[in-house]
């Protein structure tokens, strides 16, 4: 009898970060950034004139420390804002292909370029470039979540830049990036918590049909009229009355628990340990009964 191939090598575990991201959630990203890298290099190819090209490399769940640490000095890092995605993400690559792209938009050869800050006139030029680029990532995202990437601040050293605490888990997308005869290696680093769940799937994100969406809207109407007919448990209280547990063990009939709730004050509504309204007390006919007044001011001031 033959012995079964073995199909894979064991795989490390980190125990304090359990939540990995899962095959499923791998392709989905692989997809988005696929198209991505595209759009990417169809935009540098007609804006800069020269034959580019972006491909996708790998994509990996790193803590931000780990990421930050493993980035040359000097580099590109541009910080981006993901609306309406909460955190901030960084696209990162290498600053002698910016400073090639910045030649060949103003209509130079290209090629290795001194690596140095940018001037205060090509930052400008490379501005308008990413902010291009996070456009496509609009579109390439769309089967995801609807983000907005708005380009943030452009730093050198990403020792500078605190997008994330350190422990911080991030997904890093990397990329093989070249712009005429220069090479780079480029990443993108979203926030593991931003992006997890739109991967995981939202109802809000689903697109319904119109039968399914006339389906909610009656079942939603029903829970509403059921919710307007159940009946709940109302109290009208005092002021809480504190006691030791001494004097609790020792109270007989007859024992008078004196209140300390002052006489102008109004009594709370309550259900289910909420206040909802105030009321002061009284009768009709044979049975007790209250009428609810004003919310006092103090109380609305410290709501």
């Amino acid at each position: 009898m033959s012995r079964r191939a073995k199909t894979s090598d064991p795989q490390p575990y980190d125990f304090r970060r359990p939540i990995k991201l899962s095959r499923e959630h791998v392709r989905t990203l692989q997809i988005a950034y696929e198209t991505f890298a595209r759009q990417y290099t169809t935009l540098l190819t007609t804006s800069l004139r020269v034959v580019s090209q972006v491909s996708l490399v790998s994509i990996q769940q790193l803590t931000y420390d780990e990421y930050i640490s493993a980035l040359g000095n000097p580099t590109i890092v541009a910080t981006v804002d993901l609306e309406p995605l909460p955190g901030t993400a960084i696209m990162e690559f290498s600053l002698g292909t910016a400073m090639a792209s910045i030649d060949h938009l103003l209509g130079g050869p290209g090629g290795a370029q001194a690596e140095r800050p940018l001037t205060d006139m090509e930052t400008p030029l490379l501005r308008d470039l990413l902010t291009r680029v996070l456009e496509e990532m609009h579109y390439a995202f769309e089967s995801i979540t609807e983000i907005h990437p708005k380009l943030g601040v452009i730093d050198y050293n990403p020792q500078f830049v605190q997008a994330c605490a350190p422990a911080d888990a991030v997904i890093v997308a990397s990329f093989d990036m070249r712009v005429g005869t220069e090479e780079c290696l480029g990443t993108i680093c979203m926030p593991f918590a931003s992006i997890f769940p739109k991967l995981q799937g939202n109802d809000n994100d689903i697109t319904l049909s119109s039968g399914q969406r006339a389906a909610r809207e009656e079942a939603h109407r029903n829970m509403a009229s059921a919710l307007g007919t159940t009946p709940i448990d109302v109290a009208v209280r005092f002021e809480a009355v504190r006691l030791r547990p001494e004097q609790i063990i020792g109270l007989e009939p007859g024992d008078v628990v004196p209140l300390g709730h002052p006489v102008t004050a109004p009594l709370s509504v309550t259900a289910a340990d909420i206040t909802f309204a105030h009321a002061v007390p009284g009768s009709q006919g044979p049975r007790l009964a209250c009428l609810v007044v004003p919310t006092p001011q103090n109380e609305m001031e410290a709501h």
